[in-house]
Parts: C-alpha cells; sequence; structure tokens
C-alpha cells in the first residue's frame, strides 16, 4: 500500500526529538528516538569463552520469549548503537531476524506485531498475561472506534500500543524504510537484541478460505489477511492455503542476508513454522543464504507431545498436510544436506524424531523464564559443537 505524505509527516526523524533538521533525506538510515529504560543482561559466568555472532529467525511471542533466553546466555547486544544502560555491551552479537507476514493497515496505521511484541518484550514494556500489547494497558481509542462503528471491529488496538504504530505511520509516509523505523523505535526500548525485519517490502501473508453462500449462493473462496483468518475467526473456518502477498518483489531487508552468512550460529526458534519461520523463508534470498551460509542452523521445536507451544500452529500444520509432532515439523524444515535448512533440531524431552541428515537430542523446551530458556540455548550450540565455557 503506497501512502502519499499527510502535511504533518515528518521530514527527518530528528523532528520526532524535537531538534532542529540537519538536513537528513527519507533514504538516509534513520538514527534516534529519546533513550529510556536498561537492558537486563547476563552474567559473565554464563557466556561462552569467544565472541560469537548468533541470528535467530523469530516470530511471535514464542519468539520473543526465545530471544530473552539467549539474552540471558550471551549478554545484551549494543542496538541500534549503544546501551542506554550505561554498560558496556556483550563481546558477542545477537541479531534477530523478525517474520513481517502479520504486519498490515489497520484504522489507517502500520500495525507489526511480531517487531513489537519483540520490542516490549525485550524492552520489559510487554503485558506478561497476554504475552503481547503493553502493559497496564487502556483500550479508550478501541471503545471510541466502536461507537463510530469503525471496521474492522474484529481487532483492538490499546492506547498506548497505539503511540508506537502511529509513529511508524508516520516515518513510513516521510519515506524511511520498515528497518531504520525499528531502530529508531528501539533506542526507547534498549532491547539488547539487534532486531532486524526480514524485509522492508510489503510480505503479508493471506489466506485462502471457503466463505459459505449466503441464501442459495454458492460458497466463495476468498483471501484474507492472515490477522482476519486468525484473530476473526480463530483459524475456524475452511481453509486451503496460505499466500505471501507481494513476495515477487520483496528482497531482503539490509542487513538480514549479511546476519546469516557471517553468523557462527543460526537459530530457528520454536515460532509457528508456518506463518512466522515459514514467512521468512519465504522472502526471497533468505532459504537461499541458510542453505550457503557456513554456520550451522539449528531449529527449536515448537511442538510439545504432540501439541504447539503456543498459539495455533496446530491449524496451520493441518492446513498444509503436515502432522503436528515434533519429527513432521522436522522433516517439514529438512536437513541442508537434501535441499532443506536443518543441521540441528532441539525436541522436548519425552518427544521422539527422527529426522534424516539431522542431529536431533532431547531436552526441556518449556520456557518458563530467561534462565531456564538459557539453557535450551546452550544446548542448541552444543548439539553443533559451538563451544561453551
Amino acid at each position: 500500500m503506497q501512502k502519499s505524505p499527510p502535511k504533518s509527516a515528518p521530514k527527518s526523524i530528528e523532528q520526532f526529538e524535537h531538534t532542529p533538521n540537519s538536513g537528513r533525506t527519507p533514504d538516509t538510515p534513520a538514527s534516534t528516538l529519546r533513550v529510556v529504560g536498561s537492558v537486563r543482561g547476563a552474567s559473565a559466568d554464563r557466556l561462552p569463552w569467544f565472541p560469537v555472532k548468533v541470528t535467530v529467525l523469530v516470530g511471535g511471542v514464542g519468539g520473543a520469549r526465545f530471544l530473552q533466553g539467549v539474552r540471558e546466555l550471551l549478554g545484551p547486544t549494543a542496538f541500534p548503537e549503544v546501551l542506554a544502560s550505561g554498560r558496556p555491551p556483550s563481546p558477542h552479537e545477537v541479531t534477530a531476524i523478525v517474520n513481517v507476514g502479520d504486519d498490515a493497515w489497520m484504522h489507517g496505521v502500520r500495525i507489526c506485531p511480531d517487531l513489537d511484541t519483540c520490542m516490549y518484550t525485550l524492552g520489559d514494556g510487554i503485558d506478561p498475561e497476554r504475552g503481547w500489547g503493553r502493559r497496564a494497558e487502556t483500550w479508550h481509542a478501541k471503545e471510541e472506534l466502536a461507537a463510530y462503528g469503525a471496521d474492522p471491529d474484529w481487532f483492538g488496538l490499546g492506547d498506548r500500543d497505539l503511540a508506537t504504530h502511529l509513529i511508524r505511520t508516520q516515518m513510513l509516509d516521510a519515506g524511511y524504510r520498515l528497518s531504520d523505523i525499528t531502530s529508531a523505535l528501539c533506542k526507547r526500548w534498549d532491547p539488547g537484541v539487534r532486531l532486524l525485519p526480514a524485509t522492508d517490502d510489503r510480505h503479508e501473508t493471506h489466506v485462502v478460505v471457503t466463505r459459505p453462500g449466503s441464501g442459495d449462493g454458492a460458497d466463495e473462496k476468498v483471501a484474507i489477511h492472515f490477522q482476519e483468518w486468525w484473530v476473526r475467526y480463530r483459524a475456524q473456518i475452511p481453509t486451503d492455503g496460505f499466500a505471501q502477498v507481494g513476495s515477487d518483489d520483496a528482497k531482503a531487508a539490509p542487513g538480514v542476508l549479511e546476519a546469516i552468512a557471517d553468523a557462527d550460529i543460526i537459530l530457528m526458534a520454536p515460532s509457528n513454522p508456518v506463518v512466522s519461520v515459514g514467512a521468512i523463508l519465504s522472502v526471497p534470498g533468505v532459504r537461499g543464504a541458510l542453505r550457503t551460509t557456513s554456520a550451522p542452523v539449528v531449529g527449536i521445536s515448537p511442538i510439545i507431545d504432540n501439541r504447539p507451544l503456543r498459539g495455533m500452529a496446530d491449524e496451520c500444520l493441518s492446513v498444509i498436510g503436515v502432522e503436528t509432532t515434533a519429527e513432521a515439523v522436522g522433516r517439514h524444515y529438512g536437513a541442508r544436506s537434501e535441499n532443506g535448512v536443518l543441521d540441528g533440531w532441539l525436541i522436548a524431552t519425552g518427544d521422539t524424531a527422527d529426522v534424516p541428515g539431522v542431529a536431533v537430542q532431547s531436552v526441556p523446551l518449556l520456557m518458563t523464564d530467561p534462565a531456564t530458556t538459557a539453557e535450551m540455548v546452550r544446548a542448541a550450540c552444543a548439539l553443533v559443537g559451538v563451544a561453551h565455557d
């Protein structure tokens, strides 16, 4: 969706800080928003003995919580530039490539659910009960929109969360790239992980569904946005498949392919394998980069005891004909030696999986807290020989 900048759209990111315009053009990478907050990092005795570059493919609540464990083990990465807390950054570098397939225009603003969930979770602003949205959220804007009868009425924006979407939309209107906007927003949240959208381009997940006809009308196959399928219908509507709208013209965001090529290890978080990790893999160039990088690639199963760790991954897997088991998902990703993307596959204690060409290990996979999740990360590194102290 191409939008014309409104008169109020900022001409530079400096306007968000109420400082004079330095002549920055919209094509120039974004600078800063005001920095507040602090980063919670790891103690030195939990770190690997040599500096490592870790790249993580993530999406959703599970991906954000997994990143907490990575940061717990490796310490905070200075992103965008320095740590707001003033503490020295870790010698290690963690980059998260984040799904943007869920992104959508709602009520005139651009929503980036997975980027925001990662940013809020790592910045200690997330609602811990829901796992998404802001802590201490209020819903006055949602109530007012409903009073006007504004559509969509099935998708609510919290008041605190809305501020993020408004700033992002203004900056998009001014010509900034999503990756630069994300960097600017993270100046406030100080996530301690470098957050990169998988692409700056439109790459939305849409779902082909069958809607029943009214009266004597025939059933109709239509494509709806993933958010409508997920939030409005709760995936409980006859579904035929998924499609990435915009993928033909999309390219990986700046830094994404480099983060894969330069990594010492790549981790695939226990996120939805179809609409989170799968959407990232469908960005042109990403799968090829994973196939050719010298870094080992380890996936963490989102399935425990034949059930998804969180969300409705089972509904998504059913649509593409994959069973909801750790083995089936591992085989869906496949071995790099056989045109897939995995070298290692962590599964939950008690589960079994035979994935040809892939090293498999079972460990506890419940992410009860960052320290426990850090042990999952440690096990993933050990599985492919990335040394620890």
